[in-house]
């Protein structure tokens, strides 16, 4: 398989778990929602303020990770294209230099996704095993 093809397949295996772990937390989280109704306890008023800074930390991070892997591709792209310059010709007919640009955005997606994934999976798992109080 080549790295391209392995690169893929990770991602999307990513993606499918997150497909699955992502409306277990949402749903666990509606339903503590609606039973804790306009008095939650304060294990509810800690997991909703959790919820909410979770969030906004997953977003940073991953547009922090995306950002960076960016930057790390164009100076390798901009590498290559200095060391052959005959790449600036005509770099659509390279395909060296396509696959380091698919490469290159499996990358940035697979940083981008990570944050999102983990915090994810980890809160299906806690919640899944957890009882309301």
């Amino acid at each position: 398989m080549t790295s391209n093809n392995h690169k893929a397949s990770q991602l999307a295996r990513k993606t499918a778990e997150l497909s699955f772990a992502a409306p277990q937390v949402i749903a666990h989280r509606v339903s503590r929602m609606a039973t804790a109704g306009l008095n939650p306890s304060k294990a509810d008023r800690k997991e909703f303020t959790m919820m909410g800074a979770e969030k906004v930390a997953a977003f940073y991070e991953s547009w922090q990770a995306m950002g960076w892997q960016m930057l790390q591709a164009q100076q390798q792209m901009w590498m290559k294209m200095f060391m052959n310059p005959m790449m600036w010709w005509q770099p659509w007919n390279n395909k060296a230099l396509g696959s380091q640009m698919q490469r290159s955005m499996l990358d940035v997606m697979g940083k981008g996704l990570f944050p999102v994934h983990s915090r994810a999976l980890s809160n299906a798992k806690r919640l899944g095993r957890s009882t309301r109080r």
